[in-house]
């Protein structure tokens, strides 16, 4: 029975690779559905010749108690986005600015859920979504249900895949058929179908949705063997991942743009959604050199198809004052659906936008999703106005009352009194959240709660509030606030990274702020940077620090972090262990291939010794590093004459 068993489970591997990835089936479905039914009742006789690859375990197992949380190996970053072909050429201007002539990957966004999967020796041991591009969920077990992952591959490689779980557009339509004569709501499109599917805490219900997948990317390509996007995903329909067969190679912006066009308009045609084109630098060491920013790669880039646009009604415009004091006006609409979701409230941005457009309460106006993401209001139809009146922007802030103002070089409009409720409580829900202070407990709600009650003013409040006050407030039990109080004290603990980003600086996001806290160690330091030692840091921008600089010098700010400290916060980061200060104060650049070790692992090497590793060559750098096939920043280092290791002569020096 055994021979029978492995049989079984190799014939219908092979049929379920021929018919979710080759879509080319070799025997009929109710064969296949024979043989597997064959399959569970003698696995169920005789379970110690199951295995974890076996075609069986795609009907899903036991019923999940949660998803644990996950790190991803390396951030899965999203997309910088481009909405026409000015923002491609623009693009490529910078592309090949940076890195000569280039070509191109082009390939189709599936409009599904990112998901990563890691092999162990040719074993597939976990799969995790996105979350927050550093950390995700495990849903492994969801995964396995896709028929189109393959479970084990031939290969003993370790190494992960990224990729896009889908829902094709027949599961979709079957799935909310099934729903509809169930009394269940519907689901509004694929892509939130996909995502509600993978993260049930059922399995087999994940299984009976039909979801798939293409994948796009490897973390290590030198896995693969291979030296650019094409050729890695060349090698992954080798070894039997199914990747999307519409990709081109493009040498130039102008056959990219025209891939563009043709897709716009042939969307329809494909089995599954797809929201727009993604646009890759082939070469994976010319990706390299070119870097990220922040938040995304500077070698690739969305084009994000237009959006559906639909009519409907504007019954009020609400403002909201944002922690930074800027006003912003919110359409209230008659709800219409747009994209396949209810909408109901949609952007004005500012009101100088409103100005321009002429959009009156009561207009007739044509919104769409931005990035099929965010509704906002294109334009008015004047034709069918009637009485309208001319909508006046607020000249006094909706939350105190105080004058508003407009400076010259903004269009937002601003309230900028100090003490406005809007602006203070803001400040403090976002102090509070998961990722500055996390602080359990204090919600929205809370936090609005203690500030009506004139409890806290700013965020240093937090720290002085004691059982007595918080007891006598209204759905305030004894558990609650003991719990309350017990996560406030815990936050004095967190790192002086995620104390920067809650303390709201402009333009100050979380990874920035990790990065500013790794290299200054200390709040004291911080507070002593300049801006041209801010943009040293790889990373950092001038917008970052100068807006750093200006909160640091600012008298109310000094201020409310003395209060902090005082409170009893850490102050501090906790900085990398140096290996040694052979290069203490150099500053390094990467270029081409390495061959004895990462790009990753020579960036490490050289912060360990006390240097500094940035993304281009100016003559603030000191020695440029080049590896195989390096081009025009090994150029420009012989133009300025900065000194230039190669690798072996590199690799002696962290010798020595």
């Amino acid at each position: 029975m055994k021979e029978r068993i492995h049989e079984l489970q190799q014939l219908l591997t092979r049929y379920n690779y021929e018919y979710h990835v080759q879509d080319n089936p070799s025997i009929p479905d109710t064969e296949y559905d024979a043989l597997l039914r064959e399959l569970v009742e003698l696995e169920a006789e005789y379970p110690e010749y199951k295995t974890d690859t076996s075609p069986t375990v795609r009907v899903g197992g036991e019923i999940l108690s949660g998803f644990e949380k996950v790190a991803h190996s390396s951030p899965m970053l999203s997309l910088g986005n481009a909405f026409n072909e000015e923002d491609l050429r623009a693009f490529d201007q910078r592309v090949r600015q940076n890195a000569g002539d280039v070509t191109y990957m082009c390939e189709l966004k599936i409009d599904g859920l990112a998901v990563s999967l890691t092999y162990e020796n040719g074993l597939f041991t976990r799969g995790a979504t996105r979350g927050d591009g550093t950390v995700g969920e495990n849903i492994t077990e969801n995964l396995r249900t896709i028929h189109a992952i393959p479970l084990t591959i031939d290969s003993d490689l370790t190494f992960e895949v990224r990729g896009e779980a889908y829902m094709p557009k027949r599961s979709f339509i079957n799935l909310n058929e099934t729903r509809a004569k169930e009394g269940q709501q519907e689901f509004q499109n694929p892509r939130n179908a996909a995502a509600g599917s993978l993260r049930q805490l059922d399995p087999k219900l994940a299984a009976a949705r039909n979801l798939s997948v293409f994948l796009y990317s490897v973390t290590s390509p030198e896995a693969l063997d291979t030296d650019s996007q094409s050729g890695a995903l060349d090698k992954l329909d080798e070894l039997g991942f199914k990747t999307n067969r519409e990709r081109r190679l493009m040498t130039s912006i102008d056959e990219v743009i025209e891939y563009v066009e043709y897709w716009t308009t042939h969307r329809s045609e494909l089995a599954y959604e797809i929201d727009g084109i993604v646009i890759k630098v082939n070469d994976l060491l010319t990706q390299e050199e070119l870097g990220y920013t922040v938040k995304s790669p500077r070698w690739a880039i969305a084009y994000k198809f237009p959006a559906e646009e639909v009519v409907t009604e504007i019954l009020d415009i609400e403002l909201t004052v944002g922690r930074t004091g800027v006003i912003t006006p919110t359409a209230i609409l008659e709800p219409v659906k747009v994209a396949g979701t209810t909408v109901g409230r949609a952007s004005l941005h500012n009101h100088e936008l409103i100005e321009e457009r002429d959009i009156r309460i009561g207009d007739k106006v044509v919104i769409r999703k931005a990035g099929d993401i965010i509704p906002e209001v294109v334009k008015s139809l004047k034709e069918e106005r009637t009485d309208q009146a001319v909508y006046e922007a607020p000249t006094t802030c909706p939350s105190c009352g105080h004058d508003t103002v407009h400076l010259e070089d903004e269009v937002a409009i601003r309230c900028i009194n100090p003490a406005c409720p809007a602006q203070l409580t803001e400040g403090i829900i976002h102090f509070v959240s998961r990722g500055a202070m996390n602080i359990d407990g204090l919600g929205e709600k809370v936090v609005r709660q203690l500030f009506d009650a004139e409890l806290i003013t700013d965020v240093s409040d937090l720290y002085k509030l004691e059982y007595d006050d918080l007891i006598e407030l209204e759905r305030m039990g004894d558990k609650k606030v003991t719990n309350l109080l017990k996560a406030i004290e815990a936050s004095k603990e967190v790192p002086l990274s995620k104390l920067l980003f809650g303390l709201g600086i402009r333009f100050l996001g979380s990874k920035a702020s990790g990065l500013i806290a790794k290299e200054y160690g200390s709040m004291v330091e911080v507070l002593k940077a300049t801006k041209k030692q801010l943009i040293e840091i790889p990373e950092i921008g001038e917008k970052i620090a100068d807006s750093i600089v200006t909160y640091t010098h600012n008298d109310d700010f000094i201020e409310l972090v003395n209060k902090l400290d005082a409170a009893g916060l850490n102050m501090t980061e906790e900085k990398e262990e140096l290996s040694g200060t052979v290069f203490s104060g150099m500053t390094f650049v990467l270029t081409g291939k390495l061959v004895e070790m990462t790009r990753g692992d020579a960036k490490k090497s050289i912060e360990s010794y006390g240097g500094k590793v940035t993304g281009s060559v100016s003559k603030n750098t000191d020695v440029v590093v080049a590896g195989a096939d390096a081009g025009s920043k090994l150029e420009k280092a012989n133009s300025l004459g900065i000194t230039v290791w190669n690798e072996r002569e590199f690799i002696e020096k962290l010798g020595q």
